[in-house]
């Protein structure tokens, strides 16, 4: 079946540092998730600020059944540490057309998830592809989250993943209503 902690990341991602890191500690567990886009770097970075706005998933699921703007929201692009990102999450760091980088803080979702720190990271391929790479740094917490639970949260995070980054990307390529598409 694999490994449901990596989908779609080259070697090289996967032996990257990204800003996600050491948020967590030394005890945190490495997730990737990547995405080819053919859209131009700053472009997928505009579509990345969105997340400030909606998560672009299962938006029955995870938007209270409202759907993902399939336009730029105007301001959605101006960013400030600090502010909310998918409801849930804290915008802790950014470089503008590079990076947004995220920590789980909403006390609820800590308690039903733990500990998640994330880095969206634009990395160009060449003036109009695009590698959209989201390593999470997942936190181990003694008796919370043994290995089959941690490896079922995998699981369910690639299936929100894979529809999130594909919806991204679908929307950064100028794609009508913003549908996934298949593959890497």
């Amino acid at each position: 079946m694999g490994d449901p902690r990596v989908w779609g990341a080259a070697a090289g991602e996967l032996a990257a540092a990204y800003p996600c890191d050491d948020l967590l500690g030394p005890s945190a567990e490495p997730w990737l998730r990547a995405v080819t886009v053919r859209a131009p770097a700053p472009t997928v970075f505009r579509w990345l600020c969105q997340l400030k706005v909606a998560p672009y998933s299962y938006d029955s699921l995870d938007n209270f059944g409202r759907r993902s703007p399939r336009t730029l929201t105007p301001g959605a692009e101006l960013l400030e540490t600090g502010q909310r990102v998918m409801t849930i999450f804290e915008l802790v760091d950014f470089e503008p057309d590079r990076h947004l980088t995220l920590l789980l803080t909403t006390p609820w979702a800590v308690r039903a998830f733990g500990d998640f720190a994330l880095t969206y990271q634009v990395d160009p391929v060449d003036a109009r592809t695009t590698r959209l790479v989201v390593k999470m740094m997942v936190g181990r917490r003694p008796g919370r989250l043994g290995a089959a639970r941690l490896r079922m949260m995998a699981w369910g995070d690639l299936f929100m993943m894979r529809r999130q980054l594909g919806t991204l990307r679908a929307l950064a390529e100028g794609r009508a209503g913003g549908e996934p598409a298949t593959g890497s």
